[in-house]
């Protein structure tokens, strides 16, 4: 069995502002690399760009950092359902960490960009984030 999107491939997309995912013979639709169909196990996946928009189904407001992330403190973290189906993290660029509130969760955003981290001693190396933005 091999990925039919590898991690490199969908960072390297990322850093070019695309956001690659899967989709299945089923129907079902990933956000990230991975062998099978986490519905129907299947390895009939096909890679897909994905539009990058769908709304906040949670968030996080981040105040103390991983080690090598100082100065990207403080920033908010969204789990997004994509308009495909698909479900991912990436940062909120467009809101005030400190005055954030429940009133984001619904609200649709749609990817902006990206974000790259230049790893650490527990990374492999760069890796790639989606920003997300509020739509208006």
């Amino acid at each position: 069995m091999e990925f039919k999107l590898t991690f490199k491939e969908y960072n390297e997309a990322l850093k070019q502002n695309k956001l690659l995912g899967l989709k299945c013979s089923c129907g079902r639709v990933s956000s990230s690399p991975r062998m099978v169909c986490p519905a129907c196990g299947s390895t009939d996946l096909q890679v897909v760009e994905l539009k990058g928009k769908g709304k906040i189904m949670t968030f996080t407001s981040i105040f103390v950092v991983p080690e090598g992330r100082e100065p990207e403190c403080p920033y908010v973290i969204a789990l997004v359902d994509l308009d495909e189906g698909a479900a991912i993290m990436g940062n909120l660029s467009s809101v005030d960490p400190n005055k954030v509130s429940t009133d984001l969760i619904g609200k649709k955003v749609k990817m902006s960009g990206n974000a790259v981290f230049a790893g650490d001693k527990y990374s492999a190396g760069e890796i790639a984030r989606p920003l997300f933005s509020l739509e208006s």
